[in-house]
């Protein structure tokens, strides 16, 4: 059992020191101009190693999108009922937990897949919470305008605050989404 354990844990490390080069090398350059030599050397792994894990560049950016859209999908489902400035809360904590793919997300290199799910996800917790709340139908056309409204305002703050290097501090940020939504909460109300 120990053994597993450490496995795991230098697994996870190998990743980080992948995903933090990836997000390096992408916010230098594009991502079609991204070698697996670059990236290993980056990384400080061998090629065998990468190729462990990923079949190319390709694959490793699909695994990090697809792994990032499953954790912001539970962070959405666990709060539920939940106010708004919690999903916030819980979707910075994740945020600046995971810096380096998320410099990547919002990268201009980055092909910008993972940026329009990430838009496609919020605006769909934004239209749930809302229909349940004011019983609209999930397909009323008012309700679609303004969660993708909402969605969009959240993520250039979200962007801004990513581009700036995380420098506010996160509670900083909860509060002015959450000010800011609250005035956009109430039109809908």
């Amino acid at each position: 059992m120990m053994s597993e354990s450490k496995h795991n844990r230098r697994t996870q490390r190998t990743k980080r020191a992948i995903y933090t080069a990836f997000a390096e090398l992408l916010s230098e350059k594009e991502l079609h101009k991204i070698t697996v030599q670059e990236l290993v050397d980056r990384a400080d792994i061998g090629r065998a190693t990468f190729y462990t894990h990923y079949l190319d560049i390709y694959d490793l950016n699909e695994k990090i999108e697809g792994e990032t859209m499953t954790e912001i999908a539970y962070i959405a489902l666990e709060l539920g009922e939940q106010p708004a400035e919690e999903f916030f809360k819980s979707l910075l904590d994740y945020m600046y937990d995971n810096r380096a793919v998320f410099k990547m997300i919002f990268s201009p290199n980055n092909t910008g897949q993972l940026h329009a799910d990430l838009t496609q996800m919020i605006e769909g917790v934004f239209r749930q919470v809302e229909s349940e709340k004011t019983g609209s139908k999930l397909d009323d056309k008012r309700l679609a305008y303004i969660s993708r409204y909402r969605a969009q305002g959240c993520l250039a703050v979200i962007s801004m605050w990513v581009e700036g290097g995380f420098a506010e501090p996160k509670e900083f940020i909860v509060e002015t989404i959450t000010e800011l939504d609250n005035g956009i909460e109430g039109i809908t109300s």
